[in-house]
């Protein structure tokens, strides 16, 4: 049997370094989302008045949520975003993907001018100005496809889907091209369903860029009811007046909330589908992210 290395004193004490750094870090990570969700659930008036509420709520209340939940609009705007997620995550993966396969063929002409000219776009945009009159030249304002078009492509996306793209061997697309298969035939039932670990890490950049998205909401729709949950709450926050944001979140003013309790259960319903998912899709992620790093 292998006999463990003994360590030294010096090994030992590192050892309890790096484990009391990474609890440290840990705690500094995890507290303010415990913190945030502690108070969502205590009494707002109570919280305002008498503070000091850290670990664990004093006048437990759902009348936070209650008063949030009440109000139509936020409702829809959970909504939007929900449909904005799914549509466009789907859309852009598939689009992407479809471009990086087309990007993976030797016989593409012009495939190294099209690599410069998508590389100089990661580095450089056209501005907000101009991207603002592009939307309204396309009709793109206060409308649904401003959450979907816009986005359907990203050539970081596509360099990663080129990267799994190019470890495919050749013999399963000359196998398609023997049946009859053409290339949109071959990418959808030969390339596609292979590629699902980079197809799933994809989805999850983007499914969160998506649901995290507020800019677009903010300034490219004026409608409320076409405004995403993450918009809908950057301007119950934005609000200066307490019975402002009451009213407008609940429709009538509660006595037992608060401005900040509203804002604390808000921000705990918007970010709470995101954190139970993504634990799960991590390790798509991680490997993702290793793709094309190590060749065999």
């Amino acid at each position: 049997m292998l006999s463990r290395k003994r360590q030294t004193g010096g090994d030992v004490a590192f050892d309890w370094f790096n484990i009391a750094t990474m609890l440290l870090v840990c705690f500094a990570t995890l507290y303010p989302i415990w913190y945030v969700l502690v108070n969502s659930f205590n009494e707002g008036k109570d919280a305002m008045s008498g503070g000091n509420i850290y670990w664990v709520p004093r006048v437990f209340s759902f009348e936070n949520y209650s008063t949030v939940f009440k109000n139509d609009g936020i409702m829809l705007a959970m909504w939007i975003t929900v449909a904005k997620t799914i549509l466009g995550t789907v859309i852009h993966v598939f689009f992407t993907a479809m471009v990086a396969f087309a990007y993976s063929r030797k016989e593409l002409i012009g495939r190294n001018f099209y690599m410069i000219v998508g590389t100089i776009t990661m580095f450089f945009g056209g501005g907000l100005i101009p991207t603002y009159l592009w939307f309204r030249d396309l009709h793109l304002l206060d409308t649904f496809s401003v959450y979907i078009y816009p986005a359907m492509f990203s050539f970081f996306d596509l360099i990663i889907f080129l990267a799994f793209f190019r470890e495919i061997p050749d013999g399963l697309e000359e196998a398609a091209k023997i049946d009859g298969a053409g290339y949109f035939a071959t990418f959808v039932k030969i390339v596609l369903p292979i590629s699902m670990p980079v197809v799933a890490t994809i989805a999850l950049f983007h499914g969160v860029w998506q649901w995290n998205d507020y800019f677009t909401g903010l300034l490219f729709i004026n409608d409320p009811d076409l405004q995403p949950i993450q918009t809908f709450l950057y301007r119950v926050i934005a609000q200066s007046s307490s019975n402002q944001i009451v009213g407008t979140v609940g429709g009538a003013i509660n006595r037992t909330v608060t401005s900040q309790s509203i804002k604390l259960a808000t921000m705990v319903i918007t970010t709470f589908p995101i954190v139970i998912a993504y634990p799960f899709l991590q390790k798509y992620f991680v490997k993702g992210l290793m793709i094309g790093s190590i060749k065999g």
